[in-house]
């Protein structure tokens, strides 16, 4: 019921302008570079298509999506009538929070896809016989998605405590700016708005230094996602069983 709510909404179409315009950029920047002798293109596509993507235009995307499944609820009291149901505030905030995780995983859906098509246009224009390393895109795919959780729902939370939307908004953008500045800080991990964009960042490291894993350090990384994504759904469970 909450997905069919924002059904005919605009978030669907809004969802897909980041993919086609970053992957569409990413991939006809480097199409000077190839050569019908050139290895590794896919991984060079990805990277210059996923960083400015996952740094800022996927939590600029998940922002703007968190306002407007918010504002169906604000728009004729919508709100009270939900609350007034008989079925659990935390059951109704859970069943929110899982339509923006629907919605997450639609655009990072079509961001995968709109690469690979795109992807394979250009190596076929260059000449390129390298075969789509499908088990990389959904490595990469699942990888997005995860790191992207924590991020998404400190949004959310922000976004419930705020009742006016430029507020909540401001804030979150406020706080996406600086993920490139704290990614190459050694407490990253202590910043979720740039767990994708550090990700992708190793990645990039590994491309350039001929194989060598990037360093990823699991053992703060993981306990502080978890952290965050569990202390910000609670906020906002908490939020919506308060209002």
């Amino acid at each position: 019921i909450e997905r069919m709510k924002v059904r005919r909404s605009k978030i669907v179409p809004l969802l897909l302008i980041a993919p086609i315009l970053v992957v569409v950029s990413g991939v006809a920047n480097l199409s000077s570079y190839f050569t019908p002798e050139y290895t590794n293109a896919w991984a060079a596509m990805f990277i210059q298509s996923a960083l400015l993507y996952a740094y800022y235009l996927l939590p600029f995307s998940m922002i703007v999506i968190c306002a407007m499944l918010k504002g169906r609820e604000t728009q004729n009291n919508g709100l009270i009538r939900m609350l007034a149901l008989p079925v659990s505030p935390y059951a109704l905030s859970f069943a929110k929070f899982g339509v923006l995780v629907y919605y997450l995983l639609l655009e990072l859906a079509a961001f995968m896809g709109i690469f690979v098509l795109a992807g394979m246009l250009e190596t076929y224009m260059a000449g390129i016989t390298e075969t789509l390393p499908v088990g990389y895109v959904l490595k990469w795919s699942i990888v997005l998605f995860l790191s992207m959780l924590p991020a998404m729902a400190v949004m959310w939370a922000i976004t419930l405590l705020f009742d006016k939307p430029l507020f909540s908004v401001g804030l979150n953008i406020f706080l996406v700016i600086p993920g490139l500045l704290a990614a190459v800080t050694p407490v990253w991990y202590l910043y979720p708005y740039c767990y994708s964009g550090y990700l992708v960042s190793c990645s990039l490291h590994e491309f350039t230094s001929g194989g060598e894993v990037g360093n990823v350090e699991l053992i703060p990384f993981l306990p502080c996602a978890a952290l965050f994504f569990v202390t910000a759904l609670a906020v906002s469970l908490a939020v919506l069983k308060k209002k």
